[in-house]
Order: C-alpha cells, then structure tokens, then sequence
C-alpha cells in the first residue's frame, strides 16, 4: 500500500521533527538466547500516532520496554528528544492494560503521584490546578475528590491518562490501554484518546492486538514478523482526521484493515 508523499512547508517543518527514534535495535535475552527483536528501526514525528501491531510473541511488548527506558536493547540506539534513552525518564508517559490507581488515594492524589514521588508533596500540591484542568480535558470534571472504586472502567482509563498527561512527557507510549473494556466502551474511548491527543498535540505509540483499532487511531502503522521480531512494513493511514467511527464501515477503511491482515498473514507463514 502506497501514498502520495508531499514535499513538508515551512509551516509544516516543526511538525515533522523527530521525536523519537530507534536505529536498529535488536534484544536477546542472554539466559536462553532468545532474540526477541531485530534490526528494528522507527521514527516518531511530533504529534504524531502510530501503532504495532503484529501476532503474540513477535516482540511488540518488549519494544515498548525498551522505548520505555524499562530494559536496554542489545543492539541499535533508542533516542528520545536528541538524548539517548538509558532507562525510565519523566518525558516518557506510559499508560498500561490496567488502570494501576492507588484504591486509597483519591482520583485528583492518583493523578499527581508521579509529581509526588519525583519531586516531593509541595510540587504535587502545585501541580493540582494543572490536574483539575486535565481532568476537564478528558471529561471527569467534578470527579477529583472520587476514590478509584467509585469509577466505571473507563473512568479509571481516563484517570490514568490525565497521570500520564501530568508530567508533560514528550512521548506517550500506550499498552493496549483499553483491552479490558466492552466493545462500545473501547470505542469511545478510542475516539476520547484521539480528541486527546489532538488537543495536547501529543506524540503516541500503541500497542494493541486490534487492526480496526490501529487504522482508526493511526497515521502510521507498524506491521511486524512473528519472532525474531522485525518490521515486515510501515502502513500510512491516509484518512481523514478527526476520525469517526462512521469510517468503519467505508470501503476504504476495510481496504487497509484487509491489507494489513494479508501482512500478519504473511507473516505466520514465515
């Protein structure tokens, strides 16, 4: 699948600055020998989303560790911002499956520990009002003072993207962050992300198991090889944005979903 590649404006350089790079990164683990990953390379523009998607064990899981500073690669070079990623920074935002909220702290306490345990109480009392405007962002207004079981599901998610939010990171790595809703409430949160992320101009990269998922989300698609893991192509979503979920059902839209699983496909036979 191609696409028209236009020549960037003047107006349009800032945008395609890269944000996040991987040059040949490739992860063994040394105690069985396994390779996990190899010679991959990716380049995140500022406010850009892209998505990985690819079959269980090809790796995804662990690139976004590596990306997350969490294990080093055992080859290639991880650079976020110009700076070489050598383990957890505060301009990496990371959201995960589960929410992961404190049961005994309120939703607005939740949303500036990661100010707390970095920086201590009198910065996290501080970065309370930017919260309360966070939590208006995503729709929980009047919810700050709400303890964690007292929110649906989806709640919570919302939450945690305003912790991920707090720190202002330069990136937003997002592990399949709403896999354990029901379909339509995953869907509106799908379509909550992308209002997010616009707003925030935020640069994003999912993990995720759901084609329609990543096409609805994505300008870029990362299609990998079961394991050793590697980038079998880089799909351009070419809708237009904001996305709807009316797109769905168009043919267009079926035409990349379809295409992107011909390449999963081809993968497994590998």
């Amino acid at each position: 699948m191609s696409s028209v590649v236009a020549t960037p404006s003047s107006e349009s350089i800032a945008a395609d600055t890269a944000v996040y790079s991987l040059n040949r990164v490739g992860k063994t683990y040394a105690r069985n020998q396994v390779v996990a990953l190899e010679d991959v390379s990716l380049t995140l523009k500022k406010g850009s989303f892209s998505s990985v998607i690819g079959s269980s064990g090809c790796g995804k899981s662990t690139l976004l560790k590596i990306m997350a500073g969490l294990i080093p690669p055992t080859t290639g070079r991880v650079e976020l911002q110009g700076k070489p990623v050598v383990g957890p920074r505060r301009d990496i935002g990371m959201m995960f499956q589960q929410a992961t909220l404190f049961p005994w702290r309120t939703t607005i306490q939740n949303i500036v520990l990661p100010i707390e345990i970095r920086d201590g109480r009198d910065a996290a009392n501080k970065a309370k009002e930017r919260a309360h405007e966070l939590l208006d962002v995503v729709g929980l207004n009047g919810f700050a003072d709400v303890y964690p079981n007292e929110l649906s599901g989806g709640m919570a998610q919302r939450a945690s993207i305003c912790r991920m939010l707090i720190t202002e990171p330069a990136v937003l790595l997002l592990d399949e962050p709403f896999s354990a809703l029901d379909e339509l409430s995953r869907d509106m949160m799908n379509m909550e992300l992308q209002r997010i992320c616009s707003e925030q101009n935020a640069t994003a990269f999912l993990v995720t198991h759901s084609i329609a998922e990543a096409v609805i989300l994505s300008d870029d698609i990362y299609v990998m090889k079961p394991r050793p893991g590697r980038l079998a192509e880089v799909v351009n979503v070419d809708l237009p944005r904001p996305r709807t979920l009316d797109m769905i059902t168009t043919p267009k839209f079926g035409s990349i979903v379809d295409y992107i699983r011909g390449l999963l496909d081809k993968g497994e036979s590998l």
